[in-house]
C-alpha cells in the first residue's frame, strides 16, 4: 500500500513538472502586460457610470484606472468586448430633495431606472512598440473607438481626433 501511494505521489509530482514546463513553452509568445483602462466620454450631457472591457471593470467618466491585461505583442483578431452604463441626466440630483431623506432615496431609485446599458465588440488596433493600456472613447449613437496609443489625447500623434464635446442627435442612423 505504501509503495502504491509513493508511486502515486511521484506520478503527480512528475505530472506537475511537465505541466509547468509545457506552460512555459506555450506562453513564450503570449506574454501579457498590465496597463491602465481609460475612458473618454465625448457626449455632452451624459455620464458613463462604469465600463467593462473583456471582464476588466472600472468606473467611467474619464480618467484612468488600473488595470487591463493585454498581450505584449499585438496579433490579428484582438478584440475588446465592451459593456457600459450611461446616465442620460447626470445633473438631475441638483433638483432632488435633501440627501438622506426618503424623498432623495425615491428620486434616486426613479433616476436609476433611466440608466442605459450597452454592449459592443471592437477590434483593438495594431500596436508596435509597447502596451500603454487601453483607452475607450464613447461617441454619439453608442459608437465606440479604442486605442492603445501612448500619446496624450491632445497630442497631434494621438489617433482619435473626434470632438470631445458632441451633442447626441435626435435620431441615430447606423
Amino acid at each position: 500500500m505504501k509503495r502504491h501511494i509513493s508511486k502515486l505521489i511521484a506520478a503527480h509530482w512528475l505530472f506537475g513538472i511537465l505541466c509547468v514546463a509545457l506552460a512555459g513553452c506555450s506562453t513564450a509568445d503570449n506574454e501579457m502586460a498590465a496597463g491602465n483602462l481609460t475612458s473618454v466620454n465625448h457626449v455632452d450631457g451624459t455620464a458613463i457610470n462604469w465600463l467593462s472591457v473583456n471582464g476588466y471593470r472600472t468606473a467611467g467618466g474619464g480618467g484612468r484606472a488600473c488595470c487591463i491585461v493585454m498581450p505584449v505583442k499585438w496579433r490579428p483578431g484582438l478584440i475588446a468586448n465592451i459593456e457600459w452604463e450611461v446616465d442620460p441626466d447626470p445633473y438631475a440630483y441638483s433638483k432632488w430633495p435633501p440627501l438622506g431623506t426618503d424623498g432623495y432615496r425615491a428620486a434616486q431609485v426613479k433616476h436609476k431606472a433611466n440608466y442605459q446599458h450597452y454592449k459592443t465588440t471592437v477590434e483593438i488596433p495594431e500596436y508596435q512598440e509597447k502596451v500603454c493600456g487601453l483607452t475607450v472613447h464613447f461617441l454619439t449613437c453608442q459608437q465606440v473607438k479604442v486605442t492603445t496609443s501612448c500619446w496624450m489625447g491632445n497630442a497631434p500623434e494621438y489617433p482619435i481626433k473626434d470632438s470631445r464635446h458632441m451633442k447626441e442627435p435626435a435620431v441615430c442612423t447606423k
